[in-house]
């Protein structure tokens, strides 16, 4: 029987001895071989002995059984410079008695003083998203299926792939949204690349009060400090919301991943925009870790996006407008399945509606017949309580809404700048 692509990939990494990395690493004042995590924001760090913080190395006949994934911040080593990340490191202020443990201390806590609310604002506007980033979302298994039969978007809180590319297990990646559990064998995320920086908002304190204070009954992980960054005692970690709540369109060649206990990261799915379907990725031996998802077959090779998706990515050639797919950094295409036809685009807009329900502010995520499905912009504890929205995701609000009861509808246009023509 003929083995597909994917299969025949992962079975040549099953089949093959890891040579030994020709780079080492300082960290925790001992030298390990080492080898770079998404294009060197992290490092794979191994052993031939057991130490503390390794595990088994699960790569067959492996020179090193044991390994361990270190963020590039962490470690020392004439390597590391030269193996820069493309995105921007956190870059903290010189000053005296300032080190990376205070810095993380008052990230941690949105209730300073002035001097050190602008300390952390320094440092976290350093955090900063580019044409292409990366980016990465939690999806609990719901989620994950839920992507597969619907409209290819991303909403809600994210981050960039430099800043969690150590965090490789599902205990782990906990921190991000609060919903894998450590007993899971997989956990899922979605990987994609920044169409536009104006597209992703910082969630501080002074844009969003209301979800800084919302109380625990009524929201879903843990909560968002206002700060920038993720609660963690361990991990200083930036995220994003995108903005408005909005739904950004997915671009070609997103991702959905699985993350193992013992740190494997594998490519589930694969969104292929101009062919409008999600196809299967992963090799016949992780197949069964999908069984987690609701309603997907494991075997099943193609799910066909909705023909009715609405997408909502808009560029110009020619004088005329086409709807268009992202495939960034630097290009963008008219939305068409035949190769002849996928002209690059320019002064592209992505559009967004909204609308006012009972005095919130909602952004418009779905409608069925006579109801529509609203997020709130602008989530607060009185918010939460005059629409009846229930917490769907950390930091996301939901409810539906009579379509006869709700105030203008307004569409929003957000100009990619560097598509200008």
């Amino acid at each position: 029987m003929a083995t597909s692509p994917s299969e025949g990939w992962f079975a040549a990494q099953a089949s093959t001895t890891t040579p030994p990395p020709d780079l080492t690493v300082e960290w925790r004042g001992r030298t390990y071989p080492a080898a770079p995590v998404a294009s060197g924001a992290a490092f794979e760090l191994f052993s031939a002995e057991a130490v503390q913080g390794f595990s088994l190395n699960p790569r067959p006949g492996a020179t090193h059984p044991y390994r361990t994934f270190v963020h590039a911040r962490d470690i020392r080593g004439d390597g590391a410079p030269v193996l820069s990340a493309p995105d921007a490191p956190l870059v903290v202020p010189l000053a005296d008695g300032l080190n990376l443990p205070e810095i993380h201390r008052l990230c941690q806590s949105p209730f300073g003083g002035r001097a050190e609310a602008a300390l952390v604002s320094t440092v976290r506007e350093s955090a900063r998203i580019t044409y292409g980033t990366k980016m990465i979302k939690s999806l609990s298994p719901h989620q994950a299926a839920r992507l597969l039969l619907s409209p290819p978007c991303v909403w809600g809180v994210c981050f960039r792939e430099h800043d969690t590319a150590h965090l490789r297990t599902p205990e782990e990646r906990r921190v991000l949204d609060g919903d894998p559990h450590p007993g899971d064998e997989a956990t899922f995320a979605l990987r994609w690349r920044a169409s536009d920086p104006l597209d992703y908002v910082v969630p501080s304190i002074e844009d969003y009060p209301g979800l800084v204070g919302m109380p625990a009954s009524d929201r879903r992980g843990p909560p968002v400090l206002g700060t920038g960054f993720v609660p963690s005692s361990l991990h200083l970690i930036p995220e994003f919301l995108t903005a408005d709540f909005g739904d950004l369109p997915l671009p070609d060649r997103s991702e959905i991943l699985m993350y193992t206990p013992e740190g494997s990261e594998i490519v589930a799915y694969q969104y292929l925009s101009e062919r409008a379907a999600w196809t299967l990725m992963a090799g016949r031996q992780w197949r069964h870790l999908l069984s987690a998802l609701p309603g997907i077959r494991p075997g099943q090779e193609w799910f066909p996006v909705p023909a009715d998706a609405h997408i909502g990515l808009f560029g110009s050639c020619n004088g005329r407008t086409y709807p268009a797919v992202a495939d960034p950094p630097h290009e963008f295409r008219v939305r068409a399945k035949s190769a002849a036809a996928r002209f690059v685009v320019s002064d592209v807009v992505r559009t967004g509606l909204s609308t006012v329900w009972r005095d919130s502010e909602c952004a418009i995520a779905g409608s069925d017949d006579d109801w529509v499905r609203l997020r709130l912009r602008f989530p607060s504890e009185a918010t939460v309580v005059d629409t009846g929205a229930e917490c769907v995701e950390r930091g996301v609000y939901e409810c539906w809404a009579p379509s006869r009861e709700l105030g203008e509808v307004v569409q929003h246009e957000y100009r990619y700048a560097g598509t200008k023509n």
